[in-house]
């Protein structure tokens, strides 16, 4: 039995997926969560295997999920189910210990293939995914956008910083220092080749990052 839990701030979503795995003999929904920060309460009890969640959630964000998790239970599969195309995230969240990426407008007849492949240890990649992979392999990815140069920790406080969350604010939610982000921030500001967080929103709505 797959113990799965679902993490996703729109109840319809959770509701519809949990009927939906309800068909699934080898599935069984064990928890939910509406934000990142129920999700690491989840994580912390250990009894889950796969972790189906999305990125876009008020208070606590998939992204900042995604690092807390991995960073508590490293082996744990962490699959992301987003609203955002493949190509705004995918490689970004797998190099930074996702187990899969896939979009909501996926065959849900995908979603469990993907759920039964990361309980096996693997990655699940779609052929989009794939191929912005390979890309990056054969030099196609030169060009890639600027936030993908970004650290982990680099794009959690773009994230924060491109929705209107101060640095402050930010320091109490991550547990560090107001220094330690401004430093963040200053690292980010110069790999993207930004001024200004105005500047930093902007890119972040023009590249669909943000809602």
């Amino acid at each position: 039995m797959i113990r799965i839990a679902i993490v996703d701030d729109h109840p319809m979503v959770r509701a519809g997926l949990r009927q939906f795995f309800a068909d699934q003999i080898d599935f069984q929904v064990v928890a939910e969560a509406a934000n990142g920060r129920d999700a690491l309460d989840i994580v912390r009890k250990g009894e889950v295997d796969v972790i189906l969640m999305d990125i876009s959630m008020p208070d606590h964000s998939g992204v900042d999920a995604l690092a807390a998790i991995k960073a508590r239970a490293p082996d744990l599969p962490v699959l992301i189910l987003s609203g955002f195309p493949e190509a705004h995230y995918a490689t970004t969240l797998l190099r930074q210990g996702a187990s899969g990426y896939l979009n909501k407008d996926c065959d849900p007849e995908e979603i469990v293939r993907a759920i039964r492949t990361v309980h096996r240890g693997r990655k699940y990649i779609t052929a989009g995914v794939a191929e912005q992979l390979a890309d990056g392999l054969t030099g196609g990815g030169v060009d890639k956008a600027l936030h993908e140069q970004l650290s982990e920790r680099e794009l959690q406080v773009f994230l924060r910083l491109a929705r209107g969350e101060t640095i402050g604010h930010m320091a109490i939610s991550m547990s560090l220092s107001v220094k330690t982000v401004s430093t963040y921030r200053t690292r980010v500001m110069e790999k993207m080749k930004l001024d200004s967080n105005s500047e930093l929103t902007y890119y972040a709505l023009k590249n669909g990052l943000i809602q």
